[in-house]
């Protein structure tokens, strides 16, 4: 018995619904998961179902052989228009067997004969082909006195009469060509991950909002829209590291020594075009020069454009794990959420998600202990030397950060992250994911105990740097490279805003 989930388009009378559980029920079909919201849209009805492989294909015959099944989703346009009736009886009966026989779907029909113009009638209609616009126009010209008032064909006037149509058809633009088969198993994706909002109380529309703005977010930062915050800070007399804060998720750094640069985390596979033309603008464009990558965790925005890179890319094994099993809670006790389970999907999607194909990885067990961090591996960068420290799984299982010790740096992850130092449109966007999985740590315990044990060891590490008059630089997985002060992260260093020459301000 496998498990199998499929979308279906109901007619709105009573026993619809029961006419399809008896279709599922004859097939010995066992319904796992089913959701149907009216107030989000009247028609569509969402089944995970358990059957035999062979009864699965006919029950699914059996859906379609009564139209209930949706294995399309058709682009539908928006007309709104007005037309003068004559003022006498069958009027509108008249009007309405045009409508219904040019294929068109009425969504709103206003009429009232006490008004100034008793004769207007305004009527919106969801269609399916231009062909039917054109024709039934044609026709009501011909008889009526017309008014067009608004003609979408993007979708984006559709009104919830089709809600998941029109929601697709947002998502098609967000990501491009997309086959319908593709998109209606997004959909039972994304409508999982509403049901589950839904139980904990949050409203449905904005869950459906959130994800299109996260979707927004990414393709309106890149090209003319892309921006960075840098800074260019020197750790020794033969190595510098730069941080680039991304419009919308982690960091970049790229360490250069001299002959080559060694780079920590990647970025979203969206930016990369632009990530390399503005290494270009940091005399770091030759990308030969970049032959290991680093990566700290399996987020999208940590690892996505990894597999871009002709570089040597090193994580730790649970971070490729999460990769193969598109689940950013695998390997935590958050690993059954749907909420997480779903968000990678989407993330990824919107993200152009590009990790590693082939990564080294971290040896397991460890050569020592760094506070309650194990010691996985030690790598240097010219006269740098790091430690790979495992963490305790806290924010996402795999999570590693790199420690310098000797000349005072580390890279912390999603563990620490300088929130005061980010502007507004990050806040924003970095709170849409809080939002979707409600929290963006796998296990909030762990988190806790892992920042606090941070904070101790970067506290220990300042006050042996002080003999020598430094501080220990503090890497954030967002936000600006800090200094920790009376407890709190503050940036350090000059920050500049990046921008591309005919970008958006610059």
């Amino acid at each position: 018995m496998n498990r199998y989930s499929f979308v279906t388009r109901m007619p709105d009378k009573p026993g619809a619904l029961h006419c399809a559980a008896e279709i599922i029920k004859s097939y010995s079909g066992n319904i796992n998961r089913i959701q149907y919201d009216r107030r989000i849209d009247p028609a569509t009805v969402f089944f995970e179902v358990t059957a035999a492989p062979e009864t699965c294909h006919r029950l699914k015959e059996d859906l379609h052989a009564i139209g209930y099944l949706q294995e399309t989703l058709p682009t539908l346009g928006f007309l709104k228009f007005s037309v003068y009736l004559p003022h006498k009886p069958g009027a509108l009966f008249d009007l309405l067997t045009y409508i219904t026989g040019a294929g068109a779907n009425i969504a709103y029909i206003d009429f009232d004969d006490r008004r100034s113009d008793p004769g207007r009638v305004t009527i919106s209609l969801n269609v399916e082909e231009s062909a039917i616009v054109e024709n039934l126009l044609d026709r009501l010209k011909s008889r009526y006195r017309l008014e067009i008032l608004e003609y979408d064909t993007t979708g984006e006037r559709l009104d919830d009469t089709v809600f998941y149509v029109r929601f697709a058809q947002a998502v098609r633009g967000l990501i491009g060509s997309a086959e319908d088969g593709f998109l209606l198993s997004l959909l039972h994706d994304v409508n999982h991950i509403v049901q589950e909002l839904q139980s904990l109380g949050q409203d449905p529309r904005e869950v459906f909002e959130c994800i299109l703005i996260t979707g927004r977010t990414l393709r309106e930062t890149t090209g003319e829209g892309f921006y960075a915050d840098v800074q260019r800070i020197r750790i020794s007399d033969a190595v510098e590291v730069f941080c680039f804060q991304m419009p919308g998720g982690g960091n970049i750094f790229l360490l250069r020594g001299p002959g080559e640069a060694v780079m920590v985390d990647t970025g979203y596979g969206i930016y990369h075009q632009d990530v390399v033309q503005m290494f270009q603008h940091y005399g770091l464009g030759d990308l030969r020069k970049i032959r290991r990558i680093y990566i700290t965790h399996a987020d999208a925005d940590h690892c996505g454009a990894g597999g871009l890179f002709e570089a040597e890319a090193y994580m730790h094994t649970g971070s490729l794990e999460i990769i193969r099993q598109a689940n950013r809670a695998y390997g935590s006790r958050s690993e059954s959420s749907i909420l997480e389970e779903v968000y990678t999907t989407i993330i990824n999607l919107f993200s152009h998600f590009a990790p590693p194909e082939s990564p080294e990885l971290f040896p397991e067990g460890g050569v020592g202990m760094r506070s309650i961090f194990p010691i996985l591996a030690r790598f240097t960068v010219h006269d740098l030397e790091f430690e790979v420290l495992e963490s305790l799984g806290g924010h996402l299982h795999g999570q590693v950060y790199f420690l310098c010790p000797e000349h005072g740096i580390i890279f912390t992850a999603d563990t620490l992250i300088n929130f005061r130092s980010l502007d507004e449109d990050r806040r924003r966007y970095n709170s849409l994911a809080d939002f979707l999985v409600t929290s963006v740590n796998v296990d909030s315990d762990l988190a806790r105990t892992e920042r606090r044990a941070l904070l101790e060891l970067i506290a220990e590490l300042d006050e042996e740097l002080a003999l020598t008059g430094r501080r220990c630089l503090v890497a954030c997985g967002h936000g600006a490279i800090s200094v920790l002060s009376e407890g709190r992260l503050e940036a350090t260093g000059p920050v500049e805003r990046y921008q591309p020459k005919g970008g958006r301000g610059s």
